[in-house]
C-alpha cells in the first residue's frame, strides 16, 4: 500500500462522481462573479470546514453487481447528475464559501460478502486519498470500513490513518440490523480511540419501518434517516459504550437526528421503569450529559433549530454540514450567520475552528 505522500497528483480528478443539477446552476448564477471566499467574523479570516459532503466511485458501485443501480438515491440532483471533475466541484465550494470539504461515501455495501466489501472499501479509500493528496487545503475524507467484518475494519481504518492521510471513517447507524453498541464492533472503536480516528455517523434510514415509510414524502430519508442516527446514538450512550471508550470522537449526521431536540427524556427513563434498564449496566453520567462528548453538523435548516442544538449540546460541538452535492442546505455559512443568537466566537467555532481542533487542520 502507496502512502498518501507517494499518490500520483495527476489522477486525483477521475473517476468521481460529483452532482449538479439545473436548481443549484441556477442560483449560482443569481450570484456575484466574485469568490465568496474568504468568509471573515469580526474581520477575522476563518477557514470555513464542512464535515457533510459526498462523493461516489461509479467503479465501486459496479461491485455490487446487480444491486449496483440502488447505490444512488432517488434525489433531484443524481436524475440530473452529470460527471464533474474537482475544478468543478471546487467552484461550488468556493460558491457556497466552504473552504475544505470533508467527503465522505455512505456505506451500501454493508450486507456484501467479506471480499466484495473488502474490494469496495480498498477501491474507494485509495481513491479519496489519490483526490485529498493533490487537493489538500480543500479536501479531506472519511474512510470507508468493511463493518460487516470488525477484523478488516479495524485493518482498514489502520491503513487510512498511518497511510492514506484520511481523517477518520464514516459509518452508517447500525450494520445488518446490529447496533454498533454490540461488543463485536468494540476492536473497531478501540482502534479509533488509538488512532484519533473520526467516526461519522451517517445513517442509511431505518429499514425494519421501511413497509410504514411507503407512500409520499420520501419518510425512508426524511424520518428514516434522522431516526437511525437517534437510535445508534442513543445505544451507544445507554448500553455503556461511550464510557468504555470515552475518547471517541463521534459526529452525528443531521444534527445528531431527534436526540437533542427532547434528549431529557433519557435522564427519567430508568426512574420511571427501572424493569426495563439493565441493572448491570451503571452509566458514569446522565444520558444527556453525553450529548456534550458527541460532535453534531448544523444540517437543522433554521435558525432556531441551531439555537436550539447550540443550547443543548454547546456551540463547541457543532461544525457546517451541507450534505453536498444533494440539495438540503445550499448555504450552510449563511445559515450560521442568519442565527443571531450566536455570538461571534460561536459562530466562528461552528464555521470552521470546531472541525480544525477535530481534525488537527490548519485554521488559516
Amino acid at each position: 500500500m502507496t502512502t498518501r505522500r507517494n499518490f500520483l497528483k495527476g489522477a486525483a480528478a477521475g473517476g468521481i462522481v460529483f452532482c449538479s443539477c439545473g436548481m443549484l446552476d441556477a442560483a449560482r448564477a443569481r450570484e456575484p462573479a466574485a469568490k465568496r471566499l474568504p468568509v471573515m467574523v469580526r474581520g477575522k479570516r476563518i477557514k470555513t470546514i464542512d464535515v457533510h459532503a459526498h462523493c461516489l466511485f461509479p467503479e465501486a458501485a459496479a461491485l455490487m453487481g446487480s444491486e449496483a443501480a440502488g447505490v444512488i438515491p432517488p434525489t433531484l440532483i443524481v436524475e440530473k447528475s452529470r460527471f464533474l471533475d474537482v475544478s468543478e466541484r471546487l467552484k461550488t465550494m468556493d460558491a457556497m464559501a466552504i473552504d475544505m470539504e470533508i467527503m465522505s461515501i455512505n456505506p451500501f455495501w454493508y450486507g456484501k460478502d467479506r471480499d466484495t466489501g473488502a474490494a469496495i472499501v480498498k477501491l474507494q479509500n485509495e481513491k479519496l486519498a489519490e483526490i485529498c493528496a493533490a487537493h489538500p487545503d480543500r479536501l479531506g475524507a472519511f474512510a470507508s470500513l468493511t463493518l460487516q467484518a470488525p477484523d478488516l475494519a479495524v485493518e482498514e481504518l489502520t491503513i487510512a490513518m498511518k497511510k492514506q492521510g484520511l481523517r477518520g471513517a464514516a459509518i452508517g447507524g447500525s450494520v445488518n440490523g446490529v447496533d454498533f453498541s454490540n461488543a463485536k464492533f468494540h476492536p473497531v472503536w478501540a482502534k479509533a480511540e488509538e488512532l484519533g480516528a473520526v467516526l461519522f455517523i451517517h445513517p442509511q434510514s431505518t429499514p425494519q419501518l421501511n413497509a410504514r415509510f411507503d407512500g409520499n414524502g420520501w419518510l425512508s430519508n426524511t424520518i428514516g434517516n434522522p431516526l437511525d442516527t437517534t437510535i445508534a446514538l442513543q445505544k451507544l450512550i445507554f448500553e455503556g459504550t461511550l464510557d468504555k471508550f470515552p475518547k471517541l470522537k463521534i459526529i452525528g449526521a443531521h444534527g445528531g437526528g431527534y436526540l437533542p431536540s427532547y434528549a431529557p427524556r433519557s435522564d427519567h427513563a430508568c426512574f420511571v421503569s427501572p424493569t426495563k434498564c439493565n441493572p448491570d449496566i451503571k452509566l458514569k453520567k446522565k444520558p444527556t450529559e453525553y450529548l456534550n462528548q458527541l460532535y453534531f453538523d448544523a444540517l437543522v435548516f433554521t435558525p432556531e433549530g441551531l439555537r436550539h442544538l447550540v443550547t443543548q449540546v454547546g456551540a463547541s460541538q457543532i461544525m457546517l454540514g451541507s450534505d453536498h452535492p444533494i440539495p438540503w442546505e445550499q448555504h450552510p455559512v449563511d445559515h450560521v450567520f442568519a442565527t443571531t443568537t450566536l455570538s461571534d466566537k460561536d459562530k466562528a467555532a461552528i464555521l470552521g475552528l470546531n472541525a480544525a481542533r477535530l481534525f488537527g487542520l490548519k485554521t488559516a
